[in-house]
């Protein structure tokens, strides 16, 4: 069953709940006629604005690799948008049998030391052992899975659901009838109780954040937020002002100085007025 919105735009993204009603001029078409509250909601950003991208997640999984060399601005928005829509976030690291691997693994040593939950495997080399380690994970519940191009993503998806890819192709056909769509992100049942599911997302969504107040993006980040309650000032920024005890942090060694840059760019671009 396919559910086109009712009028040119709708409010309707991957993981909503809708009432829908089947349409008179197919059987296997409906309208979507309302949507259900949300438990949670992420953003992407476009030009211009941030637009909602997925609802009622049960968790955000990032899906990097060793090759290509992934994007800490881009993993760090990502778990952002995560932390502040109340998702559980996990970084898979793939490619592990590569030669680049100690040094991604030094990389990703800020976020364990944050809490976040790292996996590492080699889903190409070693599938049966990477499906036996995501299985726990994904099991009863709700995944949007993102990962730049080439990290193996798509190889996850079909180690998952080997008939993924060719349905792709046959949705994303109908649901581009008639107008240009550059993303389309999929819902999957995995079993078929209906218990585990994942969210594919061709390509990599830039993380929408303007919803997001500079002056609270630090509370969104746990390495800075450890820290940001011991400064002088109450409404210390974390960039210039003295008695920073994020600063100190940094000096100290328990911040990364490459996590301070990253707050320090996304203020930045928070302050900036929208139109």
């Amino acid at each position: 069953m396919i559910c086109h919105p009712r009028g040119k735009k709708s409010e309707a993204v991957v993981g909503d709940r809708v009432l829908w009603q089947p349409t008179q001029e197919h059987s296997d078409e409906g309208v979507i006629v309302a949507v259900a509250e949300r438990r949670n909601l992420l953003y992407r950003q476009d030009e211009w604005r941030s637009k909602s991208f997925a609802a009622n997640l049960d968790q955000l999984l990032m899906w990097i690799a060793v090759e290509p060399v992934f994007s800490e601005s881009q993993l760090t928005r990502a778990l952002i948008a995560a932390e502040s829509a109340g998702i559980p976030a996990t970084i898979v690291l793939n490619k592990v049998d590569l030669p680049g691997t100690p040094t991604a693994q030094t990389r990703l040593a800020p976020y364990r030391a944050m809490g976040y939950k790292v996996v590492e495997l080699s889903l190409k080399h070693e599938t049966e052992a990477a499906r036996a380690q995501m299985a726990p994970l994904l099991d009863g519940r709700a995944t949007l899975v993102l990962g730049p191009s080439g990290s193996g993503k798509s190889t996850l998806i079909n180690a998952l659901l080997p008939g993924a890819r060719a349905e792709v192709g046959e949705i994303s056909h109908a649901l581009n009838s008639g107008r240009h769509t550059t993303t389309t992100s999929l819902w999957y049942w995995l079993d078929e109780s209906r218990r585990s599911a994942v969210i594919d997302s061709p390509g990599f969504q830039e993380f929408g954040m303007h919803h997001i107040p500079a002056t609270e993006l630090a509370r969104w980040m746990p390495d800075i937020a450890q820290h940001m309650n011991d400064c002088r000032f109450h409404n210390c920024t974390h960039r210039q002002e003295p008695g920073c005890a994020v600063q100190a942090a940094v000096a100290r060694g328990e911040v990364s100085p490459i996590r301070l840059s990253l707050y320090t760019d996304l203020f930045e671009e928070l302050s900036q007025p929208r139109w």
